[in-house]
């Protein structure tokens, strides 16, 4: 049976800390929704009402560009996302949160606030924030039992390998529009 709440509590922090994936969703006014996993040690929960994620570089860069497209727009109340947690273990449980999402670059002023949350890891590229609305459990009782096997460490090394001037090179070539042609603003407005 799903539960809504208005903000974080501590069991339900206790859960997002124990997990090793979770998902996000968003989508522009028009095109594709976007959906992506994420993994390695890169979110936190700043208060109940607040998450974020330190954000690597990947082959596309769509939660920046449909939540910039929102901003730019001037209808923020429209730069949706969702993250959703599922336990793979034992005890089955699906989490959401529900709220406006916000990226946060280097250049941006909140960049060393969030940033000092996170351990530097190659490649990152910015933070993903995450002012809450709503959270929702619901039973989780069809995800299958999972184990953990270890971190993939393919991204890193990619990363490592690349440098940083090679990271900026990529994000020229593959990082500056979403697959709908948005703009991403990976190096400024």
């Amino acid at each position: 049976m799903a539960k809504f709440y208005s903000e974080l509590n501590e069991e339900l922090r206790r859960f997002i800390e124990q997990q090793k994936i979770f998902f996000t969703a968003t989508a522009p006014k028009s095109g594709r929704i976007n959906l992506s996993p994420k993994g390695r040690d890169t979110f936190r929960c700043v208060d109940n009402q607040t998450a974020a994620y330190l954000d690597l570089t990947g082959s596309g860069n769509e939660t920046a560009a449909h939540l910039n497209s929102h901003t730019d727009s001037g209808n923020e109340d429209n730069a949706r996302m969702t993250i959703m947690f599922c336990s793979f273990d034992d005890k089955p449980l699906i989490l959401r949160l529900y709220g406006r999402g916000r990226v946060i670059s280097p250049r941006h002023r909140e960049w060393d606030k969030f940033y000092s949350l996170f351990e530097p890891t190659p490649g990152e590229r910015q933070i993903i924030l995450l002012d809450i609305e709503s959270v929702q459990t619901s039973c989780g009782f069809g995800v299958p039992i999972y184990e953990l096997k270890a971190e993939r460490k393919t991204l890193v090394d990619w990363a490592q390998k690349k440098g940083k001037e090679g990271i900026v090179e990529y994000w020229r070539e593959k990082n500056q529009k979403s697959i709908d042609g948005l703009p991403t603003k990976i190096f400024g407005d």
